[in-house]
């Protein structure tokens, strides 16, 4: 999330607390465990991770929003930038006022894509070839918009970008070329009352469907991706998660890993709704907003936008049921 969520206001621990139902635990032992940082960014330089994609080699790709970069954190930990997006002299992006890189997606080839947000005609979504070499915008979306998530559907041959701004989520052929608003309004709106008005955020392709959350009201949704590709009636699938950003799907069910910015949490979200904080800030969270899974190994990125302490990479370990190829 950009950095214009520090002006958001914090519940405090007792009001957040009681936003998040709890489940029982699980009788088998808890679902994440052996959390640990295992790299440090530069905060003063821009490195506020954003976004992020999990290799399978244990290498994660992530975006660094204020440095506009795409960055890769091997194994061995070590970081290496793998591209920086054009720099805009005069960037006007909607409550942002600088130019981030947000939401990010890679392809089975290795080629990646990103959300850059600017203000100015660079605002789209932009191509990283695997190989290496320049970006290269493939689609343009509206200046006053903040393209924020950003997921890949290969089968279909489509991106889809959440803005936060518009309430829109946005498809785009994989090859580049004109948008589509394939989604808009209603429960993928900001709330009107709030000074930040950010809605639609995270965003991932799931069972022939599309997930958002909506970070104002705190809210996951599913639209199901009808026979002929437009989307069907959004539901609302599980409500009270404060700040939600990011989330990721851990295995093949509907159980979902939401990244909550506000209060330094990773909750796991059941189908029925019911809810469970697995990881906080005492694990090292400083504003988690995305998360990635390969295999049993679940990573955590934190922006430290409102703490302004420690920007990290977190992984832990799943429980064997979530494990995923």
């Amino acid at each position: 999330m950009p950095r214009f969520l520090r002006r958001a206001v914090v519940a405090p621990a007792a009001v957040a607390i009681g936003l998040i139902a709890a489940a029982p635990a699980a009788s088998s032992g808890p679902d994440v465990t052996n959390p640990h940082v295992i790299a440090h960014f530069d905060l003063a330089a821009g490195q506020t991770p954003e976004n992020m994609v999990a290799e399978r080699n244990g290498s994660v790709v992530v975006s660094f929003s204020a440095a506009r970069q795409i960055a890769k954190v091997t194994r061995e930990r070590r970081i290496r930038v793998l591209a920086t997006l054009p720099a805009e002299s005069r960037p006007r992006t909607p409550l942002v006022h600088d130019a981030v890189t947000l939401g990010l997606a890679r392809a089975e080839d290795g080629t990646l894509y990103v959300n850059y947000a600017t203000g100015t005609a660079k605002t789209g979504i932009w191509r990283i070839p695997a190989s290496g070499g320049a970006p290269e915008q493939i689609a343009a979306l509206p200046p006053d918009g903040v393209p924020n998530g950003l997921a890949l559907d290969e089968r279909r041959g489509v991106l889809y970008a959440a803005d936060s701004v518009l309430g829109t989520v946005w498809r785009v052929p994989l090859a580049g070329g004109t948008p589509t608003a394939w989604a808009a309004g209603g429960a993928l709106d900001g709330l009107p009352e709030t000074a930040d008005g950010v809605g639609a955020n995270g965003i991932k392709v799931h069972k022939d469907a599309v997930w958002v959350t909506n970070s104002d009201r705190g809210t996951l949704l599913r639209i199901p991706v009808a026979a002929d590709g437009s989307a069907g009636a959004a539901e609302e699938r599980a409500s009270g998660l404060p700040g939600v950003d990011d989330f990721v799907f851990p295995g093949h069910s509907d159980i979902v890993l939401a990244a909550l910015i506000t209060s330094n949490e990773v909750a796991l979200v059941r189908p029925d709704g019911t809810r469970t904080t697995v990881l906080g800030v005492q694990d090292g969270l400083s504003n988690p907003t995305s998360l990635a899974v390969s295999g049993q190994d679940l990573f955590v990125a934190s922006d430290a936008y409102f703490t302004q302490r420690d920007p990290n990479l977190l992984k832990a370990r799943l429980r064997a049921h979530f494990a995923r190829p």
